[in-house]
């Protein structure tokens, strides 16, 4: 088998092409990326479905909009935790992923983390590839892989980040970003 480059940290950018209706103009944040496949969360899907419905406990600690986001069509009914704590360490029920972002045990008590917490993002579900799938879809031409930020996983605009994302791309994938919602009505 070869050897896959990690891409964890890093955001798929949905291309025009990709015709598949859980990843129209999505923005995918790789948690993981290796041989044995790859598990992201779509970053610009919020529901209606406030934080405190859900997880009460963590409401008064989630970014604006304090809403559930969907991250990805797999397992709807589970909850991922999401934030950015700057510096070197971070806290007890909190784990880096890539830079500042990292995920939070939601078992753990929120005011653990209270203190150190950047931003948090509360999201159902995830995206997930089996191995090789990912590196197919690349290939295929489906995404566009980019350099994330922090400020992605609290977009305080969540709707307009596959916009943003491509407009400071600094490469001809600027353009995409004013690529027509419906380019039959151009």
């Amino acid at each position: 088998m070869t050897e896959v480059s990690s891409l964890t940290g890093r955001l798929l950018v949905a291309t025009p092409a990709l015709t598949d209706p859980n990843f129209d103009r999505a923005v995918v944040l790789l948690l993981d990326h290796d041989e044995e496949g790859s598990l992201g969360i779509v970053l610009n899907r919020p529901t209606p479905v406030d934080v405190g419905d859900v997880l009460e406990p963590w409401a008064a600690l989630a970014g604006e909009p304090g809403v559930v986001f969907q991250g990805g069509p797999v397992s709807l009914d589970a909850a991922l935790g999401v934030a950015v704590i700057p510096g070197a360490e971070g806290p007890l029920g909190w784990r880096r992923v890539h830079g500042a972002i990292g995920l939070v045990d939601l078992e753990a008590p929120p005011e653990l983390l209270a203190a150190e917490l950047g931003s948090l993002r509360i999201f159902a579900g995830y995206a997930g590839w089996g191995p090789g799938q990912l590196e197919n879809e690349l290939e295929e031409g489906a995404w566009y892989v980019v350099e994330s930020e922090p400020g992605d996983v609290s977009a305080p605009d969540p709707e307009r980040l596959w916009r943003d994302v491509l407009r400071r791309q600094r490469s001809e994938l600027a353009m995409v970003a004013t690529y027509p919602d419906d380019p039959s009505l151009n």
